[in-house]
């Protein structure tokens, strides 16, 4: 089995970890309420790229 042989440093785990960062969530406005929704989800009030897809309300 292998075992490190020294310790590994506060400073080469940092840049090791240096891309596990989080990336921000994209919104875009819709076009039908104005609201804030992620692009390719269907909207609170239910309506996709302009059309009405589903009467269900989505509760956030």
């Amino acid at each position: 089995m292998a075992v490190p042989k020294r310790k590994t440093s506060p400073s080469r785990k940092g840049m090791r970890r240096a891309h596990h960062k989080l990336s921000l969530v994209s919104v875009s406005e819709n076009s039908t309420s104005g609201e804030l929704c992620r692009p390719h989800h269907v909207s609170p009030d239910g309506y996709y790229c302009g059309r009405k897809v589903t009467d269900a309300k989505v509760n956030l």
